[in-house]
């Protein structure tokens, strides 16, 4: 299952990125925010990171720089979390790191790049190379 969540700088990024996932019949829940009225992330990234931990699924969070919502999410013990600019990164990321939560910085990429990550996210397996496999095991001790 994808999980997705925005505070009002990522809402617009959002609500694209979900008509693309609709088009695509790919399934997700979406967490909010609703609205480009201001509001707080660390709530939404929560409520986000909770899920993706329950259904063992995947998270993309949006907000101005991605760093908040990065932030927020890596708290939680077996998320790993990554500011993706592009789909390069994010590959990298997926097969070295299996990281289970992209952030798209809102202000600084557009929709083609953002479709492009998270395409790059959904479609990248984890390595399984042991050194990855190690490390993770060092983060998550």
């Amino acid at each position: 299952m994808i999980f997705i969540a925005a505070d009002h700088a990522g809402f617009d990024l959002k609500e694209k990125i979900c008509h693309k996932l609709a088009e695509r019949k790919i399934a997700f829940e979406d967490f909010g925010t609703f609205s480009r009225e201001p509001d707080d992330y660390p709530g939404v990234a929560k409520q986000l990171s909770k899920a993706v931990l329950k259904h063992n699924g995947k998270g993309i969070l949006i907000c101005g720089s991605g760093e908040g919502m990065a932030i927020v999410a890596n708290r939680f013990k077996g998320i790993r979390a990554a500011v993706s600019w592009n789909a390069r990164v994010t590959v990298e990321a997926r097969e070295d790191n299996d990281i289970n939560v992209i952030s798209l910085p809102a202000r600084f990429i557009g929709v083609d790049t953002a479709w492009e990550i998270v395409s790059a996210f959904l479609s990248t397996s984890f390595s399984y190379a042991d050194r990855h496999k190690r490390r993770i095991k060092q983060i998550d001790s």
